[in-house]
């Protein structure tokens, strides 16, 4: 199992990025994939996640400014994120539950004020 995080960087407040995640290793269509995020000094947390069947849900702070999608023919899902703010200051990475959890190695996503 392997998750590949890009299109992480440097973007002043009011911007946009999207990030991808990249699987192999596994069915990707059969399986809920999460994007959390961990500021420094601070727990990882929920960002959007796409499930199997194609729900989505949102942390109360990304909603009405981030979209989670998921391209099953690319094994890719991404993460458009707009009006970025400096508090989405994090590294984000993407996750999958198959009885134990396994994440990418993250990508920085830092907004400018």
């Amino acid at each position: 199992v392997q998750l590949v995080e890009s299109g992480g960087g440097l973007v002043q407040a009011g911007g946009s990025l999207r990030l991808s995640c990249a699987a192999s290793g596994f069915i990707l269509r059969s399986n809920t994939i999460a994007w959390y995020r961990q500021a420094p000094g601070k727990q990882r947390e929920l960002v959007a996640a796409t499930t199997s069947v194609g729900r989505t849900n949102y942390a109360d702070s990304v909603k009405g400014r981030f979209t989670i999608s998921r391209d099953n023919a690319k094994n890719t899902v991404y993460l458009q994120m707009n009006s970025l703010k400096p508090e989405d200051t994090a590294v984000y990475y993407c996750g999958t539950n198959l009885g134990a959890w396994y994440w990418g190695q993250g990508t920085q996503v830092t907004v400018s004020s």
